[in-house]
């Protein structure tokens, strides 16, 4: 069957270095075969603030609880429908690409507000049954993989080892581990750009476009990132790493394979 990739995207100007590589995603996906599902915030004047908007049927009235109302519009087909169009998206899809300029150490708000209305309660956490059995490593969208394409303003050696922003890998913990990899994803190494403000001559652009292209090239062959499984015991109760895991090592380091670093 004919492989589904999703591509999310935000940035509002059509000629900036990330709508330059959407359309490279879109043509050399679609070269080889592979529907290519587009999802532009922008364009799509996506909602991004999650409120009591969302929940044109509440359960309670009195008090605003995104967990329950999340819960009741997912359970009884009560979402919104930009909501449902995006999450079957996603169910459809073999991987998930996501492309956007670093703003402020994070991605647009237009694209942390799609994960805070798609991601509803039954659907991408407390996933089957309303708990915290089925994440990280677990949960609904298992077995499919995700690519992260990121624009950074200041040059590579910013985001070096030691650089004054500190490495891509740790800034983007939150979208990798906690949005892609909770609900199931196998993640795949980020794929920086940096210094895209800088890039503006025609060699320096191909240059670009061909290395992303090289990297789509193993959007289904390529290792993902080792991030620890939840229920693969290192996690014994599910909350804290067994003593004998990670020794010697704390905070995001820890969440990897002993034989990689972050």
């Amino acid at each position: 069957m004919t492989k589904k990739i999703l591509v999310v995207f935000a940035h509002p100007e059509s000629t900036s270095i990330t709508r330059r590589l959407v359309d490279v995603t879109v043509s050399t996906l679609s070269g080889k075969g592979y529907e290519v599902m587009q999802s532009d915030l922008y364009g799509m004047r996506w909602k991004a603030v999650f409120d009591a908007d969302d929940f044109p049927s509440r359960v309670d009235q009195q008090r605003l609880s995104f967990i329950m109302e999340s819960a009741h519009a997912y359970s009884t087909g009560r979402q919104s429908a930009d909501v449902v169009a995006e999450q079957a998206k996603l169910l459809a899809a073999d991987a998930v690409i996501l492309q956007f300029p670093l703003w402020w150490y994070s991605p647009p708000a237009l694209l942390k507000g799609w994960i805070e209305r798609v991601y509803a309660f039954g659907f991408a956490y407390g996933y089957k049954t309303g708990g915290n059995d089925y994440r990280f490593g677990d949960g609904i969208l298992k077995g499919k993989r995700a690519l992260v394409n990121v624009m950074t303003g200041g040059p590579a050696e910013d985001y070096g080892p030691r650089g004054v922003n500190g490495p891509i890998d740790q800034i983007l913990f939150p979208l990798t581990h906690g949005a892609l990899f909770y609900p199931g994803m196998d993640v795949l190494p980020t794929h920086a750009v940096y210094g895209a403000a800088h890039i503006t001559t025609a060699e320096q652009i191909r240059a670009v476009e061909a290395g992303w292209r090289d990297r789509l090239a193993g959007l289904f062959t390529d290792a993902p990132i080792p991030f620890r499984l939840q229920n693969g015991g290192d996690f014994p109760d599910r909350h804290t790493m067994s003593d004998h895991v990670a020794l010697g090592k704390t905070g995001l380091a820890a969440h990897l394979a002993d034989d990689v670093t972050m």
